[in-house]
């Protein structure tokens, strides 16, 4: 089940059609859904999770907590919509789209993929931007 959590005034238009999305990526994958819940927020609420649990004082876009089974897909994602609308300047992207992109890669790091060294960031990037093409 994909739950979506709101601790801001964001709402996402569709969930139906993001979630059709995210499951039919998950099922490409291999894998079948467990539990994913989103949280979409603003940048001091995400600021204060990255302190907290990961030691980290600088702001950013996504954190994802992984508690994948096996191929059950299961976890956290919490999305900073402010990093999301910066970012989405700062790439040259629409917000939808840099959304979509956020969204996914929370997704694609829990079907095992890294994004730490150049050749595993160009393997996230080709995968992120063959999905949100199944998107539409």
């Amino acid at each position: 089940m994909i739950t979506y959590n709101y601790e801001t005034d964001f709402v996402l238009d569709n969930e139906n059609d993001v979630s059709e999305w995210i499951v039919n990526t998950i099922q490409d994958e291999g894998c079948e859904l467990g539990d994913i819940n989103y949280i979409f927020c603003d940048d001091v609420y995400l600021h204060k999770i990255n302190v907290e649990f990961l030691n980290h004082d600088t702001l950013t876009d996504i954190i994802s907590f992984d508690y994948t089974l096996d191929k059950q897909i299961n976890g956290d994602i919490y999305i900073s919509i402010e990093r999301v609308k910066d970012n989405a300047i700062e790439y040259d992207n629409s917000f939808q789209r840099e959304l979509q992109r956020v969204m996914i890669h929370g997704i694609l790091h829990y079907l095992g993929y890294k994004d730490k060294t150049v050749d595993e960031k160009k393997i996230m990037k080709n995968k992120e931007d063959f999905y949100i093409k199944n998107i539409n």
